[in-house]
């Protein structure tokens, strides 16, 4: 006992490198480009109130950062309301349009239910308009995830396939180093995870052999959302 208790330390550390290593070496990008055809902004859920959290508001305001440096001429806003009733794609394209966005620019996905979803939605969108190009914008901690989900649908799904680069959020000044610990965390064994056993299939991520048709691209319909251009379910 005493002996396990005197190596306890070392295994701690040795897991840690290799949970925290494997995360540090996920890929950030699949292309080198500087320009893009659209943005997209991954989905987080709302305040109960239906404001803004604070992680919707930095996604946005980084995308809207981008945006205005030429990055791409639009943004994709995606999420539903997955985990209360505000549609997070909604909340987020109002609160560009109020931080002068034109709603022009601006493309609303508001089925998403997770971050799979997010990804499948808006490369139908994108293929829809003929755009082959996006930057993903989302928090810091979510951007492991995002690239390994990236990397399946673009080997799984070539009809879907994009060029891709991921940026990172700034951190809410509302989160502290615990909270960014836990989240770090948490998102790192994820991520081991999803590289050990894979995704499971679903009709969103399938196996490139359960295709061979692409599922129909989801309905773009002009909506008085101040003149902006908002995805409806069909």
């Amino acid at each position: 006992m005493k002996r396990f208790l005197l190596i306890l330390p070392a295994l701690a550390v040795a897991f840690a490198v290799i949970l925290y290593g494997d995360y540090i070496a996920l890929p950030t990008h699949n292309t080198s480009a500087s320009h893009f055809d659209t943005i997209i902004v991954l989905g987080t859920p709302a305040s109960p109130d239906g404001t803004p959290s604070p992680e919707q508001r930095e996604r946005v305001l980084e995308a809207i950062r981008e945006y205005r440096a030429g990055l791409a001429p639009r943004l994709i806003m995606t999420g539903g309301a997955a985990h209360n009733h505000f549609v997070e794609a909604h909340v987020m394209a109002q609160f560009a349009q109020s931080q002068g966005v034109p709603a022009d620019a601006i493309l609303e996905e508001g089925r998403a239910q997770s971050t799979i979803q997010n990804i499948y939605y808006s490369a139908q969108i994108m293929h829809a308009h003929g755009w082959n190009s996006a930057d993903i914008v989302s928090s810091p901690y979510h951007l492991g995830r995002t690239a390994l989900i990236l990397d399946a649908f673009n080997r799984r799904d070539p009809e879907l396939h994009i060029d891709w680069r991921t940026d990172p959020a700034a951190w809410p000044s509302e989160y502290h180093l615990p909270s960014k610990a836990i989240l770090y965390s948490v998102e790192a064994w994820r991520c081991l995870t999803l590289r050990l056993v894979g995704f499971p299939n679903s009709r969103f991520l399938p196996t490139a052999t359960q295709f061979p048709t692409a599922a129909p691209a989801p309905t773009v319909q002009r909506v008085p959302l101040r003149g902006g251009e908002k995805l409806t379910p069909p």
